[in-house]
């Protein structure tokens, strides 16, 4: 028995787990893949919005707003990467100012600081690469970048160590109640918990409408990304967008946190929940849109491209709270964006709910600080040269392109809730994300894995599942 089961091991999971890891509390976190950070947050443009956009008086906007306030703060207590770079909405047309202006008043009235819309002028002085043709921009100086991957990850480390369990593989089939408790059958066998966490993302749909009568539904929003190498990386430094039509922001370009360029999404709504293929039209259609907004993008320096998946929930609304008819039922559902930029808010608020309805108390050795992976090339000459005297493994380059080490793979694998596959490993540490896509670190990498994991190479994969790289073994 569990006082409280999390269906989804997200951002918004992690968060949640991550808060509740602060109560006196037995807590579950079961996900149905390999990995934290494996569905719509591995998968997004990687902003911390401003809070201009959300509507008035809307949670979406309330949590926007305090989700990036705490973001700083955060990434210093979990280490993780987060910039508060700025971010500009760029008005090509006289006749979009109107809709500029009224971004302006609603992050206003949101909450938003230090909002203000540029001249031409301004807007040319702050980023050069802009097309000559627009007219004017709203600065949003609190916008960010932050990691996703690292940012759940530290989430959900952090959970951890205070006690939190982690169930991966474990894919749920049913809930039903039973007197106090709720059951979840899964492929992994049957938990009863007090109390459950809806946040599935996609899926959130799915799992309320099992144990409410008031239904909602999700449809999968699919948008397609292209990331850029770091040599196009300070091609903007701000999170450019365009005035938002009806599918949301538009298509924007930004740096990341790590030094490339990132340009995307596509709004594409679609019934596959598993549907992450790109394709030739959405690619084309988002360079294109991109390149009214910043000229000349440096297409042939385009290394992979990518899509993910958001909730979108027919009311364009974060659903947060118990569900109808369904006691101690607590959904996370919708979060599409700004969900990422939201999420440390929405951990603290469903945590509060969990905490009330349970009468739960406060541990007095909560954990608050985590480190993340050692970083070599935030080192000294000297501190570098001292550690690699001290583990040979950080002198041993398996990724050249990010000039990954393979002690810090070994350190990926080692770590609580370590990588078990090659996506794993590269979400962690980077290698595999470089110029030429793994394919140089690959092997190497799969190596360190059987190896840490007393594993046959065979067995090693991409990411969890059937998603084999080798089929047999010379002899």
């Amino acid at each position: 028995m569990f006082d409280v089961i999390i269906i989804g091991a997200g951002v918004v999971g992690c968060a949640v787990a991550r808060e509740l890891s602060r109560y006196n509390a037995k807590v579950l976190v079961v996900e149905k893949c390999e990995d934290v950070c494996c569905g719509t947050s591995k998968a997004n443009s990687a902003i911390i919005h401003a809070g201009y956009d959300a509507p008035r008086d809307s949670l979406m906007a309330e949590l926007n707003v305090r989700g990036n306030e705490m973001m700083e703060e955060l990434s210093k207590e979990l280490d993780f990467p987060f910039k508060r770079n700025g971010s500009l909405v760029v008005c090509l047309e006289e006749e979009d100012r109107p809709a500029l202006k009224e971004l302006y008043e609603r992050g206003v009235y949101n909450g938003v600081k230090g909002l203000r819309i540029l001249s031409r002028k301004e807007l040319l002085e702050l980023e050069p690469n802009i097309q000559e043709n627009a007219v004017g921009a709203l600065y949003a100086p609190s916008g960010g970048i932050v990691c996703p991957f690292h940012m759940t990850i530290a989430l959900a480390e952090n959970a951890a160590q205070n006690g939190a369990e982690f169930r991966f593989n474990t894919m749920v089939k049913k809930i039903t109640r039973e007197e106090e408790a709720w059951r979840l059958e899964t492929e992994s066998g049957s938990f009863l918990s007090r109390c459950i966490v809806n946040a599935a993302g996609v899926y959130a749909d799915t799992f309320h409408n099992m144990v409410s009568s008031q239904k909602i539904h999700i449809t999968p929003r699919k948008g397609e990304y292209c990331l850029f190498d770091k040599t196009a990386g300070s091609h903007v430094t701000r999170t450019v967008f365009q005035v938002p039509g009806k599918y949301g922001k538009g298509v924007l370009v930004t740096p990341t946190v790590h030094g490339n360029l990132l340009v995307g999404p596509t709004a594409t709504d679609i019934e596959n929940r598993e549907g992450t293929n790109t394709t030739q039209e959405g690619i084309s259609q988002l360079l294109a849109k991109a390149q009214t907004t910043v000229k000349e993008l440096p297409l042939r320096q385009v290394i992979t491209s990518f899509a993910g998946l958001r909730a979108h929930e027919e009311g364009h609304e974060f659903i947060i709270g118990e569900a109808s008819g369904a006691k101690n039922f607590f959904d996370t559902a919708g979060i599409e964006s700004p969900g990422l930029s939201s999420a440390p808010a929405i951990g603290v608020m469903a945590a509060g709910m969990i905490r009330d309805a349970l009468d739960l108390k406060e541990k007095e050795n909560f954990i608050a600080e985590r480190k993340g992976l050692l970083n070599p090339a935030a080192l000294s000459l000297e501190e570098r040269r001292a550690l690699i005297r001290e583990k040979p493994e950080y002198g041993n380059i398996i990724c050249r392109c990010e000039m990954i080490s393979e002690g810090e793979i070994i350190e990926a694998v080692r770590r609580p809730l370590g990588a078990r596959s090659l996506d794993g490993v590269k979400r962690r540490t980077r290698a595999g994300m470089g110029r030429c896509q793994s394919g140089f670190c690959c092997p190497k990498t799969m190596e360190i894995l059987a190896r840490e994991l007393s594993a046959d190479m065979l067995d090693i994969t991409k990411s969890g599942g059937a998603a084999r790289l080798l089929v047999s073994s010379v002899k």
